[in-house]
């Protein structure tokens, strides 16, 4: 589990002037999309790490329904993604920061608006996610 994690976070540094968010898509054990934050470089506000890691994977596997698969993401998921992967069926979501504001499945508990109920596991490699955005809005506010 923190292997695909890790991978998350290294996707989450190649965001650049977008706020550090990486994701990994895996199904039966091997990644078949990842992606991180190009909201601000696309100047698209869908263009978050889980929208995208999910049409990759949707691409890949050419289906919408992603049953099968696992969602490896730094930052639990705002609403908007909340919804996107409870929609496609992602079996478990496995986030490292929580988000304490808009947390779709903490904070608000999308989960309950909805018959499909992923497995959601918060708090995987926490301080490494942690210090991803701590850094990156360090740096902004300098």
């Amino acid at each position: 589990m923190s292997d695909f994690m890790r991978i998350a976070i290294s996707e989450a540094k190649k965001s650049g002037v977008d706020i550090p968010v990486g994701a990994v898509l895996v199904k039966n054990g091997e990644i078949i999309s990842s992606a991180f934050n190009t909201k601000e470089k696309d100047n698209d506000i869908t263009s978050h790490a889980e929208i995208l890691v999910l049409r990759k994977g949707s691409k890949f596997l050419n289906n919408w329904h992603l049953d099968d698969c696992e969602l490896y993401v730094t930052l639990e998921p705002c609403p908007m993604c909340g919804w996107a992967i409870l929609q496609s069926r992602i079996k478990n979501v496995y986030f490292g920061s929580y988000d304490n504001n808009y947390g779709a499945f903490s904070k608000i508990k999308l989960q309950n608006f909805s018959n499909f109920k992923p497995g959601i596991y918060g708090g995987i490699l926490e301080e490494e996610c942690n210090n991803l955005l701590k850094d990156f809005f360090c740096k902004i506010r300098n």
